[in-house]
């Protein structure tokens, strides 16, 4: 373990680290479907370079993760190789594309998390940790101008993108309770000087989108209550599929190189 970080447990530290890498993962793994379909090539282009980015932060932080654990398994067995329940996104991540305005809210929402996350998190007493987490708010930081700006576009528009946005953000507003919820993982990650608080990231993260939010003329909606956990492994039916087509050439060809 990083000599650098307090004695924690490989065990949390690997999921903590798995948790973070596992979010990038499926999230990319989901912009990458609209390459070829996007309304337009430049957005095309926009969404195929957020995703190839997202997957890059999921290759550090996996192929960390894997390091953490001590068992053999680099970035493309972990990302390949888990079943749906050893994966640890939140929920949000997985929810299908919709349409351009639901994609673009789903991804204000998790940008804006990213961000917050990525900015305190490069403070880490992990100091591989908080490498990855530096570079990846440089990255984070342009995602989150590119998709604010389209969703004051969408927002501030007609009234039919108007209310496609504001339908969206109805549907995915309730995912958001479980990027705050804290469990005791977060909890020692937090205490041990690795991780920030999530209330602290919670408040920073509001503040900002609010600020999107009235910009882009929408309502927040309502928080709600939240069944789903994929922090702790419990998925919607969305992830299954997601994970039938990006494990399909590992599993049909183990092992195999390009």
């Amino acid at each position: 373990m990083n000599a650098a970080v307090p004695d924690v447990g490989s065990e949390a530290l690997f999921r903590y680290v798995l948790r973070l890498g596992d979010l990038s993962l499926v999230l990319g793994q989901r912009l990458s479907e609209w390459v070829g379909h996007s309304p337009a090539l430049e957005e095309d282009l926009g969404l195929a370079n957020i995703a190839l980015d997202l997957i890059g932060q999921a290759r550090l932080l996996l192929s960390y993760a894997g390091e953490i654990e001590g068992r053999g398994r680099d970035e493309d067995k972990l990302a390949f190789l888990r079943e749906q329940g050893a994966y640890f996104n939140a929920i949000l991540a997985e929810q299908p594309n919709g349409d351009f305005g639901q994609t673009i809210v789903r991804q204000v929402i998790i940008d804006a998390f990213q961000l917050e996350l990525y900015e305190r998190l490069a403070a880490s007493r992990d100091e591989r940790l908080a490498a990855i987490a530096a570079k990846s708010a440089k990255e984070v930081r342009y995602h989150l101008r590119y998709s604010s700006d389209w969703l004051i576009r969408l927002g501030d528009g007609t009234a039919e993108s108007h209310a496609r946005a504001q339908a969206a953000l109805e549907l995915l507003w309730p995912y958001t309770v479980e990027l705050f919820t804290e469990d005791e993982l977060d909890r020692m990650m937090s205490d041990s000087g690795i991780a920030p608080r999530l209330p602290e990231v919670h408040s920073a993260w509001s503040a900002r989108l609010d600020a999107i939010l009235a910009e882009a003329t929408l309502k927040r909606p309502a928080d709600r209550p939240h069944a789903w956990h994929g922090k702790r492994g419990q998925h919607s039916e969305h992830l299954g599929y997601i994970l039938a087509e990006m494990q399909y050439l590992q599993r049909a060809y183990p092992d195999a190189r390009w």
